[in-house]
C-alpha cells in the first residue's frame, strides 16, 4: 500500500493556503488586464473611452471562452493520459489542443476584424462610443490570436507541473501592460489606441514565453511530427474543456443584454446611454476582482474536498468547506462595506466625470452590488458540487445567477422602473441564487455520512487451479442484466483462472485512498453532463484517477497471470496484446428485465429504466476513455447472445475459443 495522499492527512488550512494562493494570483492578474486599461483610459481619454472598452470587452471574453476550452481540455487530457501511462497519446492530445487553438485563433482574428462594426452593435455600442470602440477594437483584434494561443498554452503548462511558470508568464504580461499603458496614452498621446497597443504587446510577450516553454516540457517530449490534426481527438479535448467554455459564454451573453438594455433605458433617463454603459462595465470589472479571489479560494479547496469525499472522510470535507465559506464571506463582507461607503473613491480610480456620472456610479455600486456578500456562499457552493462530482447541481448554481435570474430580472425591472429598475436586477439575482445555493448545500451536507465508510471484504471467489498451458487474458464486457458476470464466473471456474471484478475495488481503494463504497458507486459510470464536473484548475478528478489506477492494475495483472477481467474498458486497454480474447455478452430487453426482476429485486418498470440508465452510463464511460462505441461488435473477438445458448453453453463456447487461441500462440 502506498503512503496516503497528503490531501487526506495534512492540515486543511495549510492545504488550502498551498493550493489557493497560486489560483488567486493567476485569476486576479487575469482580471487586472482590462482594469488597468480602463484606469489609464479614464484619466487620459475620459469616460467615453471606458465605455468603448466595455462594448469591445465581450469580444475578448468570447475568444477567451474558446481558448480556455482548448487549454483546459488539453490539460485534462494530458493529466488523464499520464495517469494511464500513455505518453504517446498524451503528447498527441497536447499537440492537437495547440493545433485547434492556432486554427481558431487565426479564424477568429480574421472574422472579428471583418465584422467588427456589426459585433460592436451587437454588444450595445452607441453613436457616441463608436469611434473610440472602432479605434480600440481594431487594434485589440490583432492581439486576440496571441491571447488565445497564450491562454491555451498557459493551461497546458500548469498541467505539465509548472504552475509557477504559468503564473509568471501571466504576471509578466500584466506588469508590462501597466508600464506601457501610460507611455502610449500620455507620453505618445495615442488615447484608446495606445491602450490597445500596450495590451497586444503584453499579450504577445506572454505568448512568446509560453511558446518557449514547449521546448522544456517535462511530462512528454513534443516533436514536430506530433502536430497532426485528429478530429476525434480534437473533439474529445473540446468536451473536456466545455465547462470553462460555458462559464465564459454565459458572461458574454449577460454583457450583450446588459449593454443593450443600459443603452436603451439609459437614453430615456437623465444619465444618457453612455454613462450607464461605462459605469456598469467598471462596476462589473471591480466586482470581478472579488469573484476572482473567492473562486481562487474555492478552487484551492477543490482537490482537497474531492479527495476526502471520495475517501469517505466527511469530517475533513465539512471542515474544508467551513474554512472556504468563512474566508469567502469575510472577504465579500469587506467588499460590501467598501462598495457602500466609498463608491465615489472607487469610481475615481478610473478617472473623473461630471455630476451625473458620479451620481450614477454611486447608485450602481450601492444598489447593483447590494447583496455581493451572497457571492461568498454561491461561488464556493458551485465549486463544492463540482468537487464531489455533482456537475448538474454545480452548473445550476453557477449559471442560475447569470442566466436564470439576472437576465429576466433586467428585462422586467428595467421595463417597469427604467434604469433604476435595471440596477435592482443585481441584488434580485444575487438573492435568488443565494437561496438556491444555500438550500442545495444544506441538503447535501445533511446527507453526508458522519463516519468514515467501513471497508468491506469483497472477493470474487474463483478457482485458481489454472488449466491453461499458456498465459491468456479474457476481457468480458456485458449488457446490464445479460447474465454476463455469471458467465464470467463459470468460465473462470472451468479454466481454473482468477476472475477480476470486485477485487478491483479493493485494490484501487488501497492505492488511491478512495473508499470502496465510493469506487463501487462511481466506477464505469459516466453521464452526458459529466464534462460539467471539470474543475477550473484541478488537473485530475476522482473519476479520472479511478480509471487511471484501474488501467494500471489491468496491465499489471495481464502481465503476470491468466485471468478474466470484467468491464473497465479492459478490451481497449489490452487491445494491442496477442494473448487477449475480447468477449461481449448481450441479451434481449425482455430477458434483461426478467433477470433484473429475478436477481436484483426490481419491479418490471423500474428494471427497464435501470437497464437503460446503466447501459447509457457504461456506453458514455467507454466512449469517453476509449473513443469507441461500447456496443460496436468490431471491438470484440466474439459477441454472444446469452439467451440463444444459455449461460452454461455460453461459458463453454468461450472456453473453447480460449483454448483455440492458446493453441495459436507461438
Amino acid at each position: 500500500m502506498e503512503k496516503e495522499n497528503i490531501l487526506g492527512t495534512e492540515k486543511i488550512g495549510k492545504l488550502i493556503r498551498k493550493f489557493s494562493v497560486p489560483c488567486i494570483i493567476s485569476l486576479v492578474v487575469n482580471s487586472l488586464y482590462n482594469i488597468v486599461d480602463q484606469i489609464f483610459i479614464g484619466w487620459g481619454v475620459g469616460y467615453l473611452g471606458n465605455g468603448a472598452t466595455n462594448v469591445v470587452f465581450p469580444i475578448t471574453v468570447l475568444c477567451l471562452a474558446f481558448a480556455l476550452m482548448f487549454g483546459d481540455g488539453s490539460s485534462a487530457f494530458l493529466s488523464l493520459k499520464l495517469g494511464e501511462k500513455k505518453k504517446e497519446e498524451a503528447k498527441r492530445g497536447v499537440a492537437n489542443g495547440i493545433i485547434i487553438a492556432v486554427i481558431a485563433a487565426i479564424l477568429f482574428g480574421v472574422v472579428i476584424f471583418a465584422l467588427l462594426p456589426q459585433l460592436l452593435n451587437l454588444f450595445g455600442c452607441t453613436d457616441a462610443l463608436r469611434d473610440y470602440a472602432i479605434g480600440y477594437g481594431s487594434i485589440i483584434v490583432i492581439g486576440l490570436p496571441f491571447m488565445m494561443i497564450g491562454t491555451t498554452l498557459n493551461s497546458i503548462i500548469r498541467a505539465d507541473g509548472s504552475p509557477k511558470y504559468a503564473m509568471i508568464s501571466m504576471l509578466t504580461g500584466a506588469i508590462l501592460n501597466v508600464i506601457l499603458d501610460p507611455i502610449f496614452i500620455f507620453t505618445f498621446g495615442m488615447g484608446v489606441e495606445g491602450a490597445a497597443i500596450a495590451t497586444i504587446i503584453s499579450q504577445f510577450v506572454t505568448f512568446i514565453m509560453n511558446v518557449l516553454y514547449l521546448r522544456k516540457f517535462k511530462s512528454v517530449q513534443i516533436k514536430k511530427e506530433d502536430f497532426k490534426l485528429e478530429l476525434s481527438l480534437a473533439g474529445k479535448i473540446c468536451m473536456l474543456g466545455i465547462s470553462s467554455f460555458i462559464t465564459q459564454i454565459a458572461i458574454v451573453v449577460v454583457m450583450a443584454f446588459e449593454n443593450n438594455l443600459l443603452g436603451k433605458y439609459g437614453a430615456q433617463s437623465e444619465y444618457g446611454a453612455e454613462i450607464p454603459i461605462t459605469v456598469i462595465g467598471i462596476v462589473m470589472k471591480i466586482s470581478q476582482i472579488l469573484n476572482s479571489i473567492i473562486v481562487g479560494i474555492a478552487v484551492g479547496a477543490q482537490p482537497i474536498i474531492g479527495y476526502n469525499y471520495g475517501a469517505g472522510k466527511y469530517d475533513r470535507v465539512k471542515k474544508a468547506l467551513k474554512i472556504v465559506l468563512g474566508i469567502s464571506v469575510i472577504i465579500s463582507t469587506i467588499a460590501f462595506i467598501l462598495f457602500q461607503t466609498i463608491p465615489d473613491k472607487l469610481i475615481s480610480i478610473f478617472g473623473s466625470g461630471d455630476e451625473l456620472y458620479m451620481e450614477f456610479a454611486c447608485l450602481a455600486f450601492r444598489i447593483y452590488l447590494m447583496l455581493c456578500i451572497s457571492i461568498g456562499i454561491q461561488i464556493p457552493a458551485g465549486i463544492f458540487f463540482q468537487s464531489i462530482g455533482k456537475g448538474i447541481k454545480s452548473a445550476f448554481i453557477s449559471l442560475s445567477r447569470q442566466i436564470l435570474f439576472l437576465i429576466p430580472s433586467m428585462f422586467i425591472l428595467a421595463e417597469l422602473y427604467g434604469i433604476h429598475g435595471f440596477l435592482y436586477a443585481g441584488p434580485v439575482a444575487d438573492g435568488l441564487a443565494f437561496v438556491i445555493a444555500t438550500i442545495l448545500l444544506l441538503t447535501e451536507l445533511r446527507n453526508l455520512k458522519k463516519t468514515n465508510v467501513i471497508s468491506q471484504t469483497l472477493s470474487d471467489n474463483t478457482a485458481t487451479d489454472n488449466k491453461l498451458n499458456k498465459q491468456i487474458v479474457i476481457t468480458l464486457s456485458r449488457e446490464y442484466g445479460s447474465g454476463g458476470r455469471y458467465v464470467a464466473k463459470l468460465v473462470a471456474e472451468k479454466l481454473g483462472i482468477k476472475l477480476y471484478d470486485k477485487d478491483f475495488v479493493i485494490k484501487v481503494a488501497e492505492e488511491t485512498g478512495l473508499s470502496e463504497e465510493y469506487i463501487e458507486q462511481n466506477e464505469q459510470k459516466r453521464t452526458k453532463l459529466a464534462p460539467l464536473n471539470s474543475g477550473y484548475y484541478s488537473e485530475f478528478n476522482n473519476s479520472d484517477e479511478l480509471f487511471a489506477k484501474e488501467s494500471e492494475l489491468i496491465k499489471e495483472i495481464a502481465d503476470k497471470e491468466s485471468c478474466i477481467i470484467i468491464g473497465r474498458c479492459a478490451d481497449s486497454i489490452l487491445g494491442d496484446r496477442d494473448n487477449v480474447v475480447k468477449v461481449f455478452i448481450y441479451s434481449t430487453i425482455e430477458n434483461k428485465i426478467k433477470r433484473a426482476t429475478t436477481y436484483y429485486g426490481l419491479d418490471k418498470e423500474k428494471a427497464e429504466k435501470e437497464i437503460v440508465r446503466i447501459e447509457k452510463q457504461r456506453g458514455n464511460h467507454y466512449k469517453y476513455y476509449t473513443g469507441k462505441e461500447w456496443k460496436d461488435f468490431k471491438n470484440y473477438d466474439i459477441c454472444i447472445n446469452s439467451d440463444a445458448l444459455g449461460v452454461e453453453k455460453t461459458a463453454d463456447m468461450i472456453c473453447e475459443i480460449v483454448r483455440k487461441k492458446e493453441a495459436s500462440l507461438v
